[in-house]
């Protein structure tokens, strides 16, 4: 028969495997390790790098309207992933009116965000906006490029801290500057916050050309500082800068701004102009050809290479012509032609 179970005997069991083996350093007694009265070692978590405390509570809402392309979702990922102190939620009807995006903000505790408005299908603008106060910027994105492109070939740490590179003509112009301080709220990685990695590995540059800020990401290789993009990258054209919150007094309009729909129509126009004038000069030269041409006056040194013939002399002919007889069976005009020939034949012998 088996044995029996002692009641205690399971219980020392756990007990057992709980204990640690004493170190090298500390000394079995005779009664064996499970009898010392060493207590067991305990294991301490190790704390973490960063022990600063998260003041700067900065949170991005990041989401968009209904009707954008696969590009655009691609787009608002990737600024997902790379800023750790954002937030996502469902897209916005088109029908609803802007400000309610502060109701939103408001409820997803977020004091910052980037709006996507898709317009016809192939219009994209970015709205970047302090909630609820203002101030918030409209621009039209152009030339999208995403992380998943064959082209970005760097990498970076998920959720490391960026360094952020400005232009140096964001200091000379004042709505540059209003600028300049939302891209820093809105795209720099609060310090010691919990879900950031306390490193610096990669680098956003906004630099103007063309009266439009373009936005590049690089990784940083190596302390020399070699650098290789990673993406996205996209450029912002500025339409307006208001007071509130999506919406409110306009505080600056950029006079370069051109319009899609404008430039589209631009397009159209300038293939008509073409077209048209095709057309006119296919006109212009059935014209010529129907026209009467224009009689050229004779040259007279052209008599000069003209060499006269030779006058042949006249011949009277005084007596008629013999007469050929008419046959009109054609086997008696063979017969008749065949004689003639035996004859000079005969004569020529």
């Amino acid at each position: 028969m088996a044995a029996k179970r002692k009641r205690g005997a399971l219980a020392a069991g756990k007990a057992k495997r709980a204990k640690s083996a004493p170190s090298a350093g500390e000394a079995v007694p005779e009664g064996g390790p499970l009898e010392s009265s060493v207590p067991p070692q305990e294991y301490s978590i190790p704390p973490p790098v960063s022990q600063g405390k998260w003041k700067n509570k900065e949170r991005v809402l990041i989401f968009s309207s209904r009707g954008i392309n696969f590009r655009t979702r691609h787009l608002m990922q990737d600024l997902r992933t790379l800023m750790p102190h954002s937030k996502a939620d469902t897209k916005m009807d088109r029908k609803d009116q802007l400000f309610v995006i502060n109701e939103v903000c408001e409820m997803k505790n977020c004091n910052k965000c980037i709006f996507f408005e898709a317009k016809k299908k192939q219009d994209l603008y970015m709205w970047l906006s302090n909630t609820p106060q203002g101030p918030s910027a409209k621009f039209l994105v152009q030339n999208v490029h995403t992380l998943a492109e064959l082209k970005m070939t760097g990498n970076c740490l998920r959720g490391s801290r960026p360094l952020l590179s400005f232009d140096p003509i964001f200091d000379q112009e004042p709505h540059y500057t209003l600028l300049k301080e939302l891209f820093i709220q809105i795209f720099g990685t609060p310090q010691y916050h919990p879900k950031s990695q306390p490193f610096v590995d990669h680098v956003f540059t906004f630099s103007i050309t063309d009266e439009r800020i373009w936005f590049r990401n690089y990784q940083i290789i190596e302390e020399d500082g070699s650098l290789v993009e990673i993406g996205p990258r996209f450029v912002l054209n500025l339409i307006k800068i208001f007071q509130g919150s999506f919406g409110g007094p306009t505080l600056y309009e950029n006079p370069h701004y051109q319009s899609p729909n404008t430039h589209r129509r631009l397009l159209r126009l300038s293939v008509a102009a073409k077209f048209r004038e095709k057309q006119e000069v296919k006109e212009v030269q059935k014209i010529k050809k129907k026209g009467t041409k224009v009689l050229v006056k004779e040259d007279p040194t052209e008599v000069v290479f003209e060499t006269p013939a030779e006058e042949k002399p006249v011949e009277i002919q005084l007596v008629k012509p013999e007469s050929k007889p008419i046959v009109k069976d054609k086997k008696k005009l063979r017969k008749i032609q065949r004689k003639k020939q035996k004859k000079l034949f005969r004569t020529e012998g």
